[in-house]
């Protein structure tokens, strides 16, 4: 988790902007908080805390991956067991302007609290690996709405209509008990990884502490998906992105090092096995500018 993104928990209950916040709080020995209500859409994401949540008078005992639909107006409040640990959570508002502009343009974003609003249901519970990609979603777009880059708007409202119609397709599986099919999703979820930092410490190791899994089990549900090992897959996939620098005219001593190999002669002796030719032949062969 990256603890620069959590925000100290406030009584606020209206919201700064316009259209939409998301917030990720971890808080200790908070014990209480008020029943409330609130003019906007909420959907809670429970992570740790020794908590029950109390939704329209229907109590919730609260584990790792539950979440909850807070339609506007419905009282609601955690009630703490014990203190002592951290109490972690996402919550994510959304104005019912907002909201209704997009359910106005496809009923598919207002999925879930429809459900909720026929069923009075505000509680659902997900997978670990599930939930695991909801949290990653969730902190992007927490990077996203706290930066600084162009564009940043519009990315942003991008990334919460992608996240509500994601949650929505959960919310769908779960309520028509279509089976997580579990090593599927690490599966894709390590591949997808993977490709966006193949510059950056791709142990294995380091995956199964990111992924929150054995390394047996990543190594075991990728060779049996791929067909290949993990180290393979990985290798293949920073000789092709190599080859891609190549082209791009990216020198050979910055190459190597950037794509994780240890020096020029494993990098060389990789290349050369994968593709037949030496870096240098594959330049040669492209005809780039020499001087590269």
């Amino acid at each position: 988790m990256k603890k620069e993104l959590s925000t100290g928990f406030n009584t606020r209950q209206y919201m700064n902007s316009g259209e939409f916040e998301v917030f990720f709080y971890n808080d200790m020995d908070l014990d209480h908080v008020v029943d409330h209500t609130h003019p906007y859409y909420e959907i809670y994401f429970f992570l740790n805390g020794d908590v029950t949540y109390e939704v329209d008078g229907n109590r919730y005992e609260l584990q790792y991956g539950d979440y909850l639909m807070i339609p506007p107006e419905t009282r609601h409040h955690p009630i703490f067991h014990s203190t002592g640990q951290d109490y972690r959570r996402f919550v994510l508002w959304i104005s019912r302007p907002y909201y209704e502009a997009l359910a106005a343009s496809s009923v598919d974003f207002a999925y879930s609290f429809l459900h909720v609003a026929e069923k009075k249901q505000y509680h659902f519970r997900t997978d670990f690996i599930t939930f695991q990609d909801l949290q990653g979603r969730l902190l992007d777009m927490i990077e996203e709405m706290r930066g600084t880059r162009p564009f940043r708007e519009t990315s942003a409202h991008l990334m919460v209509c992608s996240f509500l119609l994601h949650l929505n397709r959960i919310t769908y599986d779960l309520l028509h008990q279509v089976p997580a099919v579990y090593e599927n999703v690490l599966y894709l979820n390590v591949c997808d990884y993977i490709n966006n930092h193949l510059d950056e410490d791709l142990s294995l190791d380091h995956l199964a502490s990111f992924f929150y899994a054995s390394k047996y089990h990543i190594s075991h549900v990728f060779k049996d998906n791929m067909g290949i090992s993990l180290h393979q897959y990985i290798l293949k996939k920073r000789l092709q992105a190599s080859k891609n620098g190549i082209l791009s005219g990216i020198p050979f001593g910055e190459l190597y090092h950037q794509y994780g190999f240890s020096d020029y002669t494993s990098f060389y002796r990789a290349f050369k096995k994968e593709f037949g030719l030496s870096p240098k032949e594959f330049r040669e062969q492209k005809s780039l500018p020499e001087g590269y």
